[in-house]
């Protein structure tokens, strides 16, 4: 049975917003095509009417979660104060705490390393958030706004993955803390 176009392609992007969820919050291999399928509602069968693989739906997923990222930071570029306040929410405990809703950078760097079909994606997403970094964050230096953008979004992906890693709650906060200050102050 061949459902509207309208369908399928709702049906495509719910895949893609629940794989692109799931990974943020277990990796890519943590999550199977069954688990993504459950997830939008929707039986195993008719992934591959969509996927060819599930390394072709972590690429695409991928895609479709920094496009989510490119909109909030383009909002972002609105005003030096807005910027300031998109660091801040980035490295803060609500980012930490909910892997699923935030940056993809944070969450899937380890395993990108791994994901030969998921580098091009991850590559794009992290080159074009250094550019528009570099472009519209208000630098007090205006040496080399692009290695400061590199050097900022560095350590703020690094931030919240370690915030993420230890077991120590005030570590934690204490982590987040010096990376905020250290760009925001």
């Amino acid at each position: 049975m061949r459902y509207p176009a309208a369908e399928t392609a709702e049906k495509h992007q719910r895949i893609l917003t629940a794989a692109a969820r799931l990974f943020r919050e277990q990796g890519f291999d943590g999550v199977t095509v069954g688990q993504i399928m459950q997830a939008t509602g929707l039986t195993h069968g008719p992934f591959y009417n969509h996927f060819a693989s599930k390394e072709a739906l972590m690429a695409e997923s991928t895609l479709h979660g920094s496009e989510h990222s490119r909109v909030a930071l383009d909002a972002a570029s609105a005003s030096p104060e807005a910027m300031r306040q998109y660091v801040r929410d980035y490295v803060s405990t609500a980012h930490r705490d909910a892997p699923g809703d935030g940056c993809l950078l944070a969450a899937l760097a380890g395993d990108v390393r791994k994901q030969p079909a998921v580098r091009p994606a991850f590559t794009f997403h992290l080159k074009t958030i250094i550019g528009k970094l570099a472009a519209h964050f208000p630098w007090q230096k205006k040496r080399d706004p692009r290695q400061q953008a590199i050097v900022m979004l560095s350590a703020m992906v690094g931030a919240v993955a370690l915030s993420r890693a230890v077991d120590d709650d005030a570590f934690s906060d204490e982590i987040l803390k010096a990376v905020n200050t250290a760009f925001t102050a």
